[in-house]
């Protein structure tokens, strides 16, 4: 027993969704609506862009801190990793490729977000401080 099912032409099986949202991405539209949103109308204080200054500045110290550990962290981790592989035999047994680059890229990233974090702190630590002291010198001197 053959049983034929008649196939619909390609042009009946049309979306009813506007080609616009059937790409891939972000649509025209919204992009224009996000990019216009941040040349706004509002103009920041100079306060509001030195710390915004402050903060890309904090956020760059914080990035290239964290790429300089996990360097390190990467040689001081494949060193040993990759001596054990090849020296102790429980190690050369079950650690395969996979397990090392394991061992190795955790301790990379481990040490990317603790010293970014930490640098990124420290820096918003040291902004705090410098905002209450000037406000607290604007306050002593006005009074």
């Amino acid at each position: 027993l053959i049983v034929t099912i008649p196939l619909l032409p390609p042009a009946t099986f049309k979306s009813k969704v506007p080609s616009i949202q059937r790409k891939m991405g972000i649509p025209s539209e919204l992009r224009d609506a996000w990019v216009s949103k941040r040349n706004s109308f509002i103009i920041a204080s100079p306060d509001e862009e030195r710390k915004i200054l402050r903060t890309k500045k904090c956020t760059n110290d914080g990035v290239r801190a964290g790429f300089k550990a996990a360097v390190i962290a990467a040689i001081a981790s494949s060193v040993p990793t990759l001596t054990a592989v090849r020296m102790i035999p429980w190690a050369k047994a079950n650690l395969n490729y996979t397990a090392q680059a394991l061992i190795i890229s955790a301790a990379s990233i481990a040490g990317y977000f603790i010293t970014a974090d930490k640098t990124i702190l420290e820096c918003a630590r040291r902004n705090a401080q410098l905002e209450y002291s000037l406000s607290h010198n604007r306050d002593s001197v006005s009074s």
